[in-house]
């Protein structure tokens, strides 16, 4: 059980429920609540969060990238402590619970005569669990092609916020996508943040993320943008929607960032990268919650 539970990866489930936290939130703000969408939107977003997880470990397992060189802590399949068979079992059993749960997701928010956004969002579904799984299985894995990023701030960021608002709301407001695109920036920063990380050991096994393209420097220059576009955009969605002072309270979770930044630009070491992405993981989760109780209380 210690070994699933580790290959589960539990620390990554702050981050990943960032935007679904955030959207619930903008929707409350607006009018709009469900409790059981928000439990059912949670538990959808954490199976597919672990299928990813669980995935990833296959992937980089079984060709190779996860290694003894390799810095951050030692995967399940590198170590033997589970096979790939049972890894690939596992997948599949997770793919499926969490299908079940995203479909019941999908019939408590639009019932069973909205048959266009129900149809949409199935759709949604099954691209979420094709990018869970594609990011370093198989012999396409877009992982390995430097379209990580890309993925992360669509599934993590659009998506999760504005698909969450819409499970609400049934409508998309255009300033919803500036939230979006803050949680998204900052997701991205963190993935960024793990292939500064693991530039040497990647560009070996010829895992070619961004960072592997553009090389460490460039890389670095790269986060400062993420971070601090995801600022930017949260600072404009907040003048935009103004009505209180209170709304601000977003800039606390910036503080930790703003020191993590300090840190990244000290830092010449790719080893003393890995500290960092607890700390940035879970800043981008305190981010979501005070963003989005600015915006109620």
């Amino acid at each position: 059980m210690k070994n699933w539970i580790n290959a589960a990866r539990l620390r990554t489930l702050p981050l990943s429920v960032s935007g679904i936290i955030l959207g619930s939130f903008l929707a409350y703000a607006k009018g709009y609540t469900n409790i059981y969408i928000v439990i059912l939107a949670l538990l959808t977003t954490i199976g597919f969060q672990i299928l990813s997880n669980f995935a990833n470990d296959y992937g980089d397992g079984v060709k190779g990238t996860d290694n003894d060189a390799r810095i951050g802590p030692t995967r399940a399949l590198q170590s033997g402590a589970i096979s790939p068979k049972q890894m690939l079992i596992t997948i599949k059993i997770t793919a499926v619970i969490t299908f079940i749960i995203a479909l019941i997701l999908i019939y408590v928010s639009f019932g069973k005569n909205n048959f266009v956004y129900t149809t949409l969002f199935l759709i949604l579904g099954i691209a979420s669990i094709g990018a869970a799984i594609k990011y370093t299985m198989g012999k396409n894995a877009y992982g390995y092609s430097g379209l990580g990023d890309i993925f992360v701030f669509l599934f993590f960021g659009l998506l999760s916020v504005c698909g969450s608002y819409f499970l609400f709301a049934k409508q998309l407001h255009y300033d919803i996508f500036l939230p979006a695109f803050s949680v998204g920036l900052l997701s991205t920063a963190v993935l960024n943040l793990n292939n500064m990380r693991d530039i040497k050991n990647d560009k070996t096994a010829n895992k070619n993320t961004i960072v592997v393209k553009m090389g460490s420097k460039k890389a670095k220059y790269y986060h400062y943008f993420l971070i601090l576009s995801s600022f930017f955009f949260a600072l404009v969605y907040t003048l935009l929607n103004y009505h209180s002072s209170k709304q601000f309270i977003f800039s606390i979770a910036f503080v930790p960032i703003f020191n993590h930044l300090l840190k990244v630009i000290r830092t010449t070491n790719p080893k003393d990268f890995d500290p960092e992405l607890k700390k940035l993981a879970l800043s981008t989760f305190l981010f979501a919650i005070l963003f989005g109780l600015g915006q109620i209380i």
